[in-house]
């Protein structure tokens, strides 16, 4: 039987709510003020006093903004300030030529030789949590979105630093960066509708403090690692910050300051774990409800493992488990409304004309479930990704497209199969009590009361099933990606 995962329930036509009550449901959720002509159509306008917000929905105009005239619609500065006590000006809120400089250095940390010098970093994190999961008795129960936060927290630690995350902190990172979000997102709602911040004095407080916390755990190693590559230290790391801190600028020859570091390692620890436990945490929670495609996935690591250790090569091989973890992003993409973009100058969208300043969404979530782009769009079914040359360009953007594409993503497929196939491979997931999670939308796609699953441990002393059919070629880390990098 078909599977369709829960996702809430979209607004009646005639339920037609005034901006007040529009923005009370925002603040539990972006997703509870959609309606269900939201998922149709090319172009919503959400009228604010003084302000028409745009959502972008389908591959021409996403396409248009992203790619073709991406320098008419830089990020808009409601993002920047949403996020700069943890941010502060990295990447991600940057624009122009700033943007331009911190693009070029950071390239380089992400190409393919680097996706292979770090694997070994990343395999580390990944046995830690199988460590952690076969201690957990055969059948109890997990929160699995506290797990996957773990483990992508101490990958991205591990990847970038160079040290490993303690059970202690990665509660800790999971609870504080769920407050900063959710004030985050007030903080951008707050923005549009230009209520000033010191009427909500216990929210500032909180998103300052929470995002400073996170900052912190990060600085006290930036700052020794800094310390001694300027004394002229020999490097005792390969890791992503010792790319950074010996990358020069191209252009003219810069480095990177210390504050530039750590505004750049902090994007890449928020956006390197908590996207990926989003989208992780909801593949095992899909994979649970459809035991007949877990057991498929087993088979097929089963198969292209044995009884060895992922390596570089043979993880690319997991086709079923892209296709899963791809089809995972389309229903629940882990940023499920790209960072808000600002109109520079009128122009012209489709048939539509925005004015000077307006601000324009790119929602994931809208054209992944767009009626009229997709076939079942609500249905979870992982084989249609095996038809994914048929997609238009710019229908499927869980990571962004064009100039600003992720510059993670490859890193993000790559951490994602490793993790899933060692997973699969040696132990199922059924299930938790009670009802289905309902995903909620602050800055990324999460559940509102968690993911609880069983976790059972398989029986590998049996012989693999020999009629799965191993794939002929191998897979790329960006091989099928509707996007280039």
């Amino acid at each position: 039987m078909p599977y369709i995962p829960p996702f809430p329930k979209p607004l009646e036509k005639s339920s037609k709510r005034s901006l007040w009550n529009l923005f009370q449901r925002g603040r539990r959720s972006w997703l509870d003020t959609l309606y269900e002509g939201s998922y149709r159509g090319d172009m919503s306008r959400v009228r604010i006093p003084g302000l028409n917000l745009f959502f972008v929905k389908i591959p021409d105009l996403v396409k248009d903004v992203l790619v073709t005239n991406s320098a008419s619609y830089p990020k808009h500065e409601m993002i920047d300030r949403a996020l700069k006590p943890l941010l502060g000006s990295s990447i991600f809120t940057t624009n122009g030529k700033v943007w331009e400089r911190q693009r070029r250095m950071l390239d380089p940390a992400f190409g393919q030789a680097k996706l292979k010098d770090v694997f070994p970093l990343m395999q580390g994190g990944s046995n830690s949590l199988l460590s952690r999961m076969d201690k957990i008795p055969d059948g109890g129960e997990v929160d699995i979105e506290i797990e996957m936060t773990h483990v992508t927290a101490d990958i991205i630690l591990r990847t970038i630093l160079s040290e490993s995350l303690e059970s202690e902190t990665a509660v800790m990172i999971f609870e504080a960066f769920s407050e900063f979000q959710e004030k985050a997102s007030l903080m951008i709602q707050l923005g549009f509708i230009k209520v000033p911040l010191w009427l909500a004095p216990r929210t500032y407080i909180i998103w300052k403090r929470k995002g400073r916390e996170i900052r912190e755990l990060l600085t006290k190693t930036i700052r020794k690692r800094y310390d001694a590559h300027q004394r002229g230290e020999a490097a005792s790391h390969q890791d992503i910050l010792q790319s950074l801190l010996e990358i020069r600028d191209p252009d003219n020859g810069s480095a990177f300051t210390f504050e530039e570091l750590v505004d750049q390692v902090a994007m890449l620890f928020l956006a390197g774990h908590e996207t990926s436990a989003s989208a992780l945490s909801w593949t095992l929670f899909l994979i649970a409800k459809c035991p007949d495609i877990q057991e498929r996935l087993h088979q097929e690591a089963r198969h292209i493992l044995k009884d060895d250790e992922p390596n570089f090569k043979n993880i690319h091989q997991h086709k079923l488990i892209r296709n899963v973890f791809r089809e995972t992003m389309r229903l629940y993409p882990p940023v499920g409304f790209l960072t808000f973009r600002k109109s520079v100058g009128e122009n012209k969208l489709g048939e539509h004309m925005l004015p000077e300043g307006s601000p324009v969404a790119i929602s994931p979530w809208l054209t992944h479930r767009h009626r009229e782009l997709w076939d079942r769009p609500d249905e979870f079914d992982p084989d249609r990704f095996d038809k994914s040359g048929e997609m238009p360009s710019c229908s499927f953007i869980p990571f962004g497209q064009g100039p600003r594409i992720c510059i993670g993503a490859a890193f993000a497929m790559q951490e994602a199969m490793l993790i899933l196939a060692s997973l699969v491979r040696s132990f199922r997931f059924e299930p938790g009590p009670g009802p289905d999670p309902m995903p909620t939308a602050r800055l990324t796609i999460r559940s509102l009361e968690g993911i609880k699953l069983h976790i059972r441990k398989r029986d590998l002393t049996t012989p693999a099933d020999d009629s799965f059919m191993p794939l002929a070629e191998e897979l790329s880390p960006t091989s099928g990606c509707p996007f280039h990098l």
